[in-house]
């Protein structure tokens, strides 16, 4: 091989954070001979292995992530042989920037200490962000995070923190400040895109205190008191002061400016103030002290002082309790006799109570009120000052009931309102209530309902009704009495309340089982209540059944049944209810008959008179048959009655008229009636008609046929008569 192409010496790759197996060169040698050529790549040792090529094509591939930040420049040996021969020759490649790294602000944690008295726009702190990358991604600007809720204002380039015009610091409002800085680089290509990177810090201003506060007095305002034993050279009330730079607080000094009038004196250092003669010196009933706090620096000058004022009152000793009396003196208890329900707004003038405190002013406060059952009386006064005559008044006249207390007790209470030992005293108020005829006497029921048996003989009970007055004494007693149309067969005992029957009274079921009338109730002053009462009279089997006739007689047509009916007169089931059954016949295999219904009819399988002279001899066909009624009560009562039939077949003729005259056969009376009720319906309908036609002729003036009559010529016939009369096949 006589010549290789050389490669250049230096070779510039923008590749960082270029994806790992990405072609990033072509290597490019030719061989004079034209035999085909080979690529590799050598490293010097300890180096990393970025890039391996393509040994055919000279294709050059990223294996490793390239940093600039960690490694710049990389020194590759590239080689090309034909087989025979090797060039080999040592490439310098540089590794340019991308925007990888973010800013990072250096010494951490940044706290300054700034004084308060500090001028506005005064440079405070310097910040420091560093970044790695070069160009734009290396360049850093600063800005304050909420910087319009903040005090302080930053250099944008060179990150110079300063207070923010026209703002000062107060230590007294706020002792640090929490400033938020961001560094945010220039900004460059990564992977393709635009990127800008950031980070944050803190910077704690901590404000320092400087003497440019008065001192204030803490705990206004001041109240004090001197009590009629108070010592002289007692302690009254301490005032406090403190200064109002608290950082570095002076020392206060404290005096009485004016106001004392010698009676008073301040500790210079404490603030207590104390009384320096006795109560009974002093002349005023209220002092006014002005005192004032002074601040003393450290070389003994006042450098700032407060005032505030002193109010010391001169009071009386609150060692007198209230205390009750009466018509002779001090005295507890109080009693009363009065009649239950007075009127209400009624003053109780038999109770003399006044009420006495023996302290001055404030201590001689105090309010009445009684203690017990509530919203019946009130108290008046209820607020005292000194003394009162005491009144109770009727407030609720309902709740002064004898019936519900006989006794009322209450507790009168005096207590003191302003005053640190709530001085008090009871005293007990008895009132004894006497009775009054205030209830009406009240039935236990509205209404009452008995029963009584109507073979009760007179004299029986019915019912109690019970009436109670809880009024004591006569008004208590109850009389009873009763009225209404119901009451003529009953009796009440006047004081039991027991209503019987009269004696001579019998109850009848069959007649009347309904009574109702009303009972009353009567105090002895004529107050009453009412109650219904209601009574029901029971039935009792005390009828037989009857037959309308002992010995009946009924026609029975083959086919057809007969029916017998039996009346019970008892009010009630089961005591009306009637049984029928067949005592006697004979034969007694010839007829049934219906338990309920009374219903006779032949056995089933009689069909025809033959049938029956088969079964008797009795030619004429007529039975007596034996029927007993029986109710179902208890005990059971019955009748008997003799019923005579007579068997016979159905007529010849049809239709509804032989049916008819069979069927009234036994009753002609019925059969009479319903033929005079034909007569007059037909006599009615000829005299609608005539009058019809009366009217009609009436109107034309001319009397006219109803309808033409064409007159036929009668042929003579045998004149011959045919009867039939109904015939009733008998036996022979």
């Amino acid at each position: 091989m006589k010549h290789v192409r050389h490669f250049s010496p230096s070779l510039f790759l923008s590749l960082v954070h270029v994806c790992l197996g990405t072609h990033v060169y072509t290597l490019n040698g030719t061989d004079p001979e034209g035999d085909p050529v080979t690529y590799s790549l050598a490293y010097e040792a300890g180096s990393r292995r970025y890039f391996s090529v393509d040994k055919n094509l000279g294709n050059v591939m990223l294996i490793e992530e390239l940093d600039r930040e960690k490694e710049d420049e990389i020194e590759v040996i590239v080689s090309i042989s034909d087989g025979l021969s090797t060039v080999s020759e040592k490439v310098r490649i540089l590794v340019t920037d991308a925007n990888d790294e973010s800013p990072e602000f250096i010494n951490t944690p940044y706290i300054v200490q700034v004084p308060e008295n500090t001028p506005s726009g005064s440079s405070i702190f310097k910040t420091k962000a560093v970044d790695k990358d070069t160009g734009s991604g290396g360049s850093i600007t600063y800005f304050l995070q909420n910087i319009h809720a903040n005090k302080f204002t930053i250099d944008r380039h060179s990150g110079v923190l300063r207070i923010k015009t026209g703002v000062t610091l107060d230590y007294e409002k706020s002792r640090t400040h929490f400033v938020v800085i961001v560094a945010k680089d220039g900004g460059g290509k990564l992977r393709g895109d635009n990127k800008v990177f950031s980070a944050t810090t803190t910077v704690t201003v901590n404000v320092e205190d400087v003497q440019d506060t008065p001192p204030m007095f803490i705990g206004t305002p001041y109240y004090g008191y001197v009590y009629e034993d108070t010592l002289a050279g007692s302690e009254v009330l301490t005032v406090v002061a403190l200064d109002g730079d608290r950082g570095k607080p002076n020392s206060i000094h404290y005096s009485i400016v004016n106001g004392s009038e010698g009676s008073f004196e301040i500790g210079n250092t404490t603030g207590a103030i104390s009384v320096i003669k006795s109560p009974n010196q002093l002349k005023e009933e209220v002092y006014e002290l002005k005192v004032q706090a002074s601040e003393v620096g450290q070389e003994g000058d006042i450098s700032a002082y407060t005032f505030s004022t002193v109010t010391i009152r001169v009071v009386d000793l609150n060692n007198h309790p209230p205390t009750f009396y009466g018509e002779n003196g001090p005295q507890n208890k109080f009693e009363l006799t009065m009649y239950e329900h007075p009127p209400e707004g009624e003053i109780l003038r038999g109770l003399k109570i006044t009420v006495n405190d023996s302290d001055q002013g404030a201590n001689a406060k105090f309010n009445l009120r009684l203690v017990g059952p509530g919203g019946i009386f009130q108290v008046v006064p209820q607020t005292v000052l000194n003394e009162a005559q005491v009144t109770i008044i009727v407030e609720n006249s309902a709740a002064i009931d004898y019936e519900k207390f006989k006794v009322l007790t209450f507790k009168l209470l005096a207590i003191e309102v302003n005053t640190p030992e709530k001085f008090s005293s009871t005293a007990d108020v008895v009132i004894r209530l006497l009775d009054t005829n205030d209830n009406v006497p009240k039935f236990s029921s509205d209404y009452y309902i008995a029963r009584i048996p109507e073979n009760s003989p007179g004299g029986s009970n019915v019912v109690a009704v019970t009436a109670t007055d809880p009024d004591s004494g006569l008004w208590g007693e109850v009389k009873y009495s009763i009225y209404g149309a119901g009451a003529d067969l009953f009796l009440i005992h006047p004081s039991a309340g027991i209503i019987y029957t009269q004696p001579w009274a019998v109850l009848d079921a069959e007649v009347n089982s309904k009574y109702n009338f009303y009972v009353k109730a009567e105090d002895t002053d004529g107050k009453y209540s009412l109650a219904e009462v209601f009574i029901t009279v029971l039935d009792v089997n005390d009828h037989s059944p009857e037959f309308n006739e002992n010995i009946q007689e009924k026609t029975m047509i083959i086919g057809s049944p007969v029916k017998i009916q039996a009346i019970d007169q008892d009010a009630e089931e089961p005591n009306n209810i009637v049984d029928y059954s067949i005592m006697q016949a004979d034969p007694a295999n010839v007829f049934d008959i219906d338990q309920s219904t009374g219903e006779i009819k032949l056995k089933s399988y009689i069909r025809s008179l033959d049938i029956i002279h088969n079964i008797t001899k009795n030619k004429d066909c007529i039975w007596s048959v034996v029927v007993q009624a029986k109710d179902r009560g208890s005990p059971s009562f019955s009748t008997t009655a003799v019923l005579k039939i007579d068997i016979t077949e159905e007529t010849l003729h049809k239709g509804p008229m032989a049916a008819f005259l069979m069927q009234t056969k036994d009753n002609p009376m019925k059969a009479l009636g319903v033929l005079a009720g034909v007569m007059g319906i037909m006599v009615l309908i000829t005299i609608m008609i005539s009058t019809a036609m009366f009217w009609r002729n009436k109107r034309s003036n001319k009397i006219m046929p109803v309808r033409r009559i064409i007159k036929k010529r009668q042929t003579p016939q045998p004149r011959t008569v045919r009867m039939e009369w109904l015939k009733f096949k008998r036996p022979s």
